[in-house]
């Protein structure tokens, strides 16, 4: 007997406030974060209140303190070979440095997240003309321009800084087109061109906010960038002499290095961290644009629960199915720290060579049981309670046991095949890699058993297709290779979710016929998830009917079809009929 965590101990447990935090407090309860925003907001308070903070102006020379070494009287950080306050120097040119940088930010977003926006929703000539000048900026050798510009507007910073932005809005362009690729073909949109908004208040609206996330990130490491930048061009002496930047400072110390080494510390170390606080500030920006806001429970947590309050779950012996589910709950937590139930304690048990079929609508909860067997469920995902038994041994009790049972025991074919077959690799290559990890075999029997397994799923040139990629097949040839794959490790069990789905009628009725017959030689016991009750009838020995993450009817395909019993069954028979009636008339 095993013990399963109780749904009112589940629910004990908060891990989560009652409402999402806002962006900033989470950064700020982040610790990289807070520290990286506190260093930054330390940056800023230096640059806004240079001349309330710096005990001195940037270019007055105290005589008696040149080359002065750290901590001496009056001069924090020492003073440089003109005897100027390296501290007050810093201070005083951190107000330009992050004008300028801020001038890099502002017209690379400009340039280039309008120019992306525009692009990526408009397409064709507008997004050639777009990438054709991306290419060509990306090209040119920013250094030596900003270099070659010096000679036409003299020590102008704000100057170069709005060319270093034209020269980085590429990047924004790039990112910003791919992204609204994406997003211009949902429904969405599409909604809202119904409804009659204009193009302009589409992309303001709809598309402007589904970049914004990237853009945020993004700029978090061009202003990291532009600080960088800002440094070297003063370094190399193309700055004002008469405005102090972290870059002229840094020229002034490397100059004098050999008398005073220590000088060249303080401007490295402070552009060095504010870069560094930049960049790692635009990491803990996308793990928290891009978080759900739902954490997964830890292997503690689960613990916990099960301390706090469990359910007795009996074994089941070992040759009376095939699998067995027995109690299977299954929650997601909400941001509001709640967690919903989608499963509610359902039972299900498959015979040796029985073929189960799961319907119902969608959201129904099929493929949350189907998943659960492959313990392929979300990261967070909670199981509340339950077990699911295969050899006598329960699959939940331990995670291990779904490792070793999975790809051995239990088979797994997917819908959409040609999405779950990976492109970069042929046919052959993908079979064989997975045949060999779950079974010692050589590669050359691996490759022979492949090939008898391929023509048997119904490929008349199995060595011509073990050759190819992905791309070089049709969906009904990929899905064939998929049920091979499946079958290849000899399992008991198969989990087939919509395997039908992608493929037209007469490849559906193939596959399916494949299915049965290979049922049914092999003795295997399956699960069918499905919504269409023709393909139930055509295949499956019994069926269970869900709805709202319950089974409400179970029973054997004949008796279900001849006389239902639940309200909702005989719906789901109805409509099924209503299409067939329509598909007919058409």
């Amino acid at each position: 007997m095993s013990l399963r965590p109780t749904t009112e101990a589940m629910l004990a447990v908060k891990r989560q406030p009652r409402r999402r935090r806002p962006l900033i407090v989470r950064l700020v309860l982040n610790p990289l974060g807070a520290a990286t925003l506190l260093f930054l907001l330390f940056v800023v308070v230096l640059g806004v209140f240079a001349p309330l903070i710096a005990p001195t102006p940037p270019n007055y020379a105290d005589l008696a303190a040149v080359n002065a070494p750290p901590f001496s009287p009056g001069h924090l950080l020492g003073a440089d070979q003109s005897g100027r306050d390296v501290f007050s120097r810093l201070v005083w040119g951190t107000q330009p440095t992050i004008i300028g940088s801020l001038i890099v930010l502002f017209v690379s977003v400009i340039v280039g997240v309008t120019s992306g926006l525009i692009a990526g929703f408009f397409r064709g000539r507008t997004e050639a003309v777009g990438g054709f000048f991306s290419d060509v900026i990306m090209s040119l050798p920013g250094i030596v321009l900003l270099i070659a510009l010096y000679t036409l507007t003299g020590p102008n910073i704000p100057a170069a800084m709005a060319v270093f932005g034209i020269l980085v809005a590429p990047t924004y362009f790039r990112l910003v087109r791919a992204v609204v690729v994406g997003v211009r073909n949902e429904l969405y949109v599409d909604a809202a061109r119904v409804v009659g908004l204009s193009n302009t208040r589409i992309i303001g609206r709809h598309v402007l906010w589904a970049v914004r996330g990237p853009v945020i990130i993004q700029s978090a490491f061009i202003i990291a960038a532009g600080i960088g930048i800002q440094a070297g061009v003063d370094f190399l002496g193309l700055g004002d002499p008469k405005q102090p930047s972290w870059g002229s400072v840094m020229q002034d110390a490397f100059n004098n290095i050999y008398n005073n080494p220590v000088g060249v510390w303080w401007p490295a170390l402070l552009i060095s961290l504010t870069i560094l606080s930049l960049v790692l500030l635009g990491n803990v920006l996308r793990d928290e644009l891009q978080s759900t806001g739902v954490k997964p429970l830890t292997a503690r947590g689960r613990r916990a629960l099960v301390s706090r309050g469990a359910t007795p779950v009996h074994a089941v012996p070992r040759s009376t199915y095939a699998i067995a589910v027995r109690e299977l709950r299954i929650g997601y937590p909400e941001h509001t720290g709640e967690i919903r139930e989608v499963v509610h304690g359902v039972d299900l048990e498959v015979r040796p060579g029985e073929i189960h079929g799961l319907v119902g609508e969608s959201g129904s909860g099929k493929s949350q049981i189907a998943f659960s067997t492959l313990g392929i469920l979300p990261r967070e995902a909670v199981v509340l309670s339950g077990s699911i038994w295969v050899d006598g041994e329960d699959l939940l009790a331990d995670p291990k046991r779904g490792a070793r049972v999975r790809g051995r025991k239990i088979g797994y074919v997917p819908q959409e095949p040609m999405s779950n077959l990976d492109p970069s690799f042929t046919i052959g290559a993908q079979l064989t890699y997975g045949l060999r990890a779950v079974k010692s075999i050589s590669k050359r029997d691996a490759r022979a058993q492949l090939l008898a397994l391929l023509e048997r799923v119904g490929i008349r040139n199995p060595e011509q297709v073990f050759k190819m990629y992905p791309h070089e097949i049709s969906g009904g040839m990929a899905q064939r290779v998929l049920i091979c794959g499946a079958i290849a490790s000899d399992p008991d069990i198969i989990v087939a979710d919509e395997p039908t789905t992608a493929l037209d009628v007469t490849v559906q009725a193939e596959v399916l016929e494949l299915l049965r017959e290979l049922s049914r030689e092999r003795g295997l016991a399956m699960i069918l998830v499905t919504h269409n009750l023709g393909v139930v009838a055509d295949i499956c020995d019994v069926v269970s009917v869900m709805r709202d993450g319950l089974i409400v009817e179970e029973a054997d395909v004949e008796s279900l079809f001849a006389q239902p019993k639940e309200k909702y069954t005989k719906e789901l028979l109805d409509s099924s009929r209503s299409v067939e009636i329509i598909e007919e008339a058409s």
